[in-house]
């Protein structure tokens, strides 16, 4: 009984209690018990999804390394590639908010590191409940410290990211941090412990208690009992982990390692499973040289352990005092605690006697992979009806234009950003606050465009087209900047697959996903699955945050979102269609959410896309911005806040609703600018690619005023929008 209840408490069932029994053709020990415990998590085994991953694209011409490694990379050209991922701290940020984002940003640099890149900017998505609750401020704001006192200290921009406020996240808020890095095509490292007889070597922080069973946290729903694993969270050191980066990047330059692995879910069992699994190989690890933080650390806790800011490296015993010599001038523990071997078995020894001695490869990939069940919620029916004709008419337009402007999801995220130091390494080009942030590639002409994109209202009514939406969106944000999509890194965060409804919004995602990648070429290099975002069997809205990565071929040909020039016309690419379902006007002015999200043609968003980034690069329009959340009036306000000018726009009804026509979020539109003597140019353009356009007025003086079929609907002064969009999340933080 005791045995039983050590395995179900450690999250493993009593079927794969038995798995491990049969592989191993024995009973484990207490050690390896908690070995496979954490390494068959639903956080290191991806044991429910990894079928369903199968669907997303992974390949392309520049794709350097797909999904398997730390990190996927791109090739970007002159002999560079860039390296990115996205990975989920949602749990560890519910129990403590600033350390549970602060170790998220940095576990996810070291992921980047571990691919030998230097990283050069980090982005976030967050979701929060109401900020109205006191809670949800209190987890917002020490989230938002979180990630800000790790970047800024460390030294590493944060440019950019998203936030989202909604009643599903209330008590399972979302943080999902993103890092991108550049790194030399020669120098690219991979986590694998290769080369019998070669040294494994700790390097960086002691360890200590914190993070023990983190991963198995992480793969089960939050409750009351949650505020009890507090200890579950790790403590983060940002100026151990500069030193950390700056060691490694040192090592790897100088052609001294074989492999490289960072240390974070599940600590040392599944750094060293995990590199050995790749590699074929096996591994002997000596605990007793395991640097410690705290004395009487049992073996079963160093295994599991989570401390942050520490790194495994593979060495040939030729260079070990060269290795050594480096980690110690940056003042850096590192000690060889242990050898690879041929036999394909982890070893651990402690006090000289083998305290765990199993398969490398039955930990690391060995754990069952689950078909869990997959039914369309009910839900989905009910509220999938939409009677546009019993919605009452827009009054007053002035009003509803402002409120959706100050509602913290739209609302200017400036109190988040300014937080952040996103011009440390003065390589920011394109800060926070506009379509996609954009970084220079140094010694080089190029640029990196970064977004993170995801409308959980959309896939929480049409998971299948709220996928595609996520990743449509996150394209068209990196091509208002100038950039070409190259590929996408995702955090899929999902209620509990377990249960058949949340497994069908899984499936139904990825296949959304996939399709939207294949159209447009962006395929999904790595990413991240968090699933068992739920409290008390309440789950968030499904929210495929997407991470994309553009590229720049001429920095000097970057587009930004605001209106620049008086007298420059303002043309909405693409077509408006009577559309409101998941929309923040039917949510904020009708308190509803209902119906189809909107209808996505791939094909024209392809069409939008490529005139876009055309247009942009050919020096034809001097801004851009997509149309998203608050549809084409919120988007015109923005660029005329931005821009502190004022526009006059012209509309007409052409059989659309008004509401429909000034708040509806039809996809794959944007609006741009451009000088009067450009307009043959983007027309031409446009009628190349097959994308239908209309001039809808022009930039000036200091209101903006939107007129439809000769009536008023707007009138209001850049001092009043400005006052609604950049003050509402901060007086309620206040």
């Amino acid at each position: 009984m005791k045995e039983t209840k050590n395995w179900q408490e450690m999250g493993l069932t009593d079927t794969e209690y038995q798995l491990i029994v049969d592989g191993l053709g024995r009973e484990p020990n207490y050690v390896e018990l908690g070995m496979f415990s954490v390494m068959w998590s639903e956080h290191c085994s991806y044991k429910h999804s990894r079928k369903a991953l199968k669907m997303f694209p992974t390949t392309g011409e520049r794709v350097l390394q797909g999904p398997g490694e730390n990190a996927g990379v791109v090739d970007i050209g002159d002999g560079l590639a860039v390296c990115f991922k996205i990975e989920s701290h949602n749990h560890p940020s519910a129990i403590e908010p600033y350390q549970g984002a602060a170790t998220g940003v940095g576990g996810i640099i070291r992921d980047i590191l571990a691919m030998g890149a230097r990283p050069v900017a980090l982005l976030n998505s967050l979701r929060f409940g109401s900020l109205q609750n006191p809670r949800v401020r209190h987890l917002f704001s020490g989230v938002v410290s979180g990630i800000g006192g790790y970047g800024n200290c460390i030294g590493i921009p944060t440019v950019g990211g998203e936030v989202y406020f909604a009643p599903c996240y209330e008590a399972n808020p979302l943080v999902n941090a993103m890092c991108v890095g550049v790194v030399n095509k020669n120098h690219l490292m991979k986590g694998q412990a290769t080369g019998p007889g070669n040294l494994v070597i700790l390097v960086g922080a002691s360890t200590g208690r914190d993070g023990i069973h983190g991963v198995t946290f992480a793969s089960e729903e939050l409750s009351e009992a949650s505020e009890k694993k507090r200890p579950s969270v790790q403590v983060g050191d940002p100026f151990m982990e500069k030193l950390l980066v700056e060691a490694c990047l040192e090592l790897v330059e100088n052609d001294y390692l074989v492999g490289l692995q960072d240390l974070g879910g599940a600590g040392l069992t599944c750094a060293t499973s995990e590199t050995a699994s790749r590699a074929g190989t096996g591994m002997e690890i000596n605990l007793d040289l395991v640097p410690l933080r705290e004395k009487n650390l049992t073996p079963y806790e160093i295994m599991l352990s989570e401390s942050q800011e520490r790194m495994l490296l593979i060495v040939e015993p030729s260079k070990e005092n060269k290795v050594m010599e480096i980690c110690h001038r940056w003042g850096l523990n590192a000690i060889a605690i242990g050898r690879v071997t041929d036999d394909r078995i982890l070893r651990i020894f402690k006090d000289r006697k083998i305290v765990a001695e199993v398969p490398a490869r039955m930990l690391a990939e060995d754990a069952p992979i689950y078909s869990p069940l997959a039914i369309e919620p009910d839900y989905i029916k009910e509220i999938s009806s939409l009677n546009l004709d019993e919605l009452s008419e827009v009054i007053d337009a002035n009003r509803v234009l402002l409120t959706l402007l100050s509602s913290p999801t739209i609302a200017s995220k400036e109190w988040v950003y300014v937080q952040y130091d996103y011009m440390v390494r003065t390589s920011t080009v394109i800060h926070p606050g506009s379509d996609s942030a954009v970084v220079r590639i140094r010694d080089t002409t190029k640029g990196l465009a970064l977004t993170t994109d995801c409308n959980s209202l959309y896939t929480y009514l049409d998971p299948y087209v709220g996928g595609m939406i996520a990743v449509a969106e996150a394209a068209r944000n990196i091509v208002c900047s100038g950039a070409r999509p190259l590929a996408v890194t995702d955090c899929l965060n999902f209620g509990n697959p377990e249960k058949p409804d949340i497994f069908w919004q899984f499936l139904k995602t990825i296949e959304g996903m996939s399709e939207a990648c294949r159209i447009l070429q962006t395929p999904v290099v790595g990413g991240n699955v968090s699933f068992y975002n739920e409290r008390s069997g309440s789950p968030i809205h499904p929210t495929p945050t997407v991470g994309m990565v553009g590229l720049l071929e001429n920095i000097d040909k970057r587009c930004t979102l605001e209106f620049k020039n008086q007298g420059d016309i303002i043309v909405l690419l693409g077509n408006s269609f009577n559309e409101l379902g998941g929309s923040q006007y039917l949510l904020l002015i009708h308190d509803l959410v209902k119906g189809s999200p909107p209808a996505l043609d791939l094909q024209k968003e392809k069409s939008l896309l490529e005139t876009l980034y055309q247009a942009i690069n050919e020096g034809i329009i001097n801004s851009a911005h997509d149309l998203s959340e608050g549809g084409l009036a919120v988007a015109l306000a923005e660029c005329c806040i931005n821009g502190s000018l004022g526009a006059r726009v012209a509309l007409e009804k052409d059989n659309l609703r008004i509401d429909a026509l000034l708040f509806g979020e039809s996809q794959s539109r944007a609006v741009v600018s451009i000088m009067p003597d450009k307009i043959p140019s983007l027309w031409q353009l446009a009628q190349k690619n097959g994308l239908e356009i209309n001039a809808i007025g022009y930039v000036g003086g200091d209101t903006l005023h939107i007129q439809v079929d000769g009536q008023e609907w707007v009138n209001l002064t850049i001092e009043e929008i400005e006052e609604s969009w950049k003050k509402s999340i901060e007086k309620l933080m206040s």
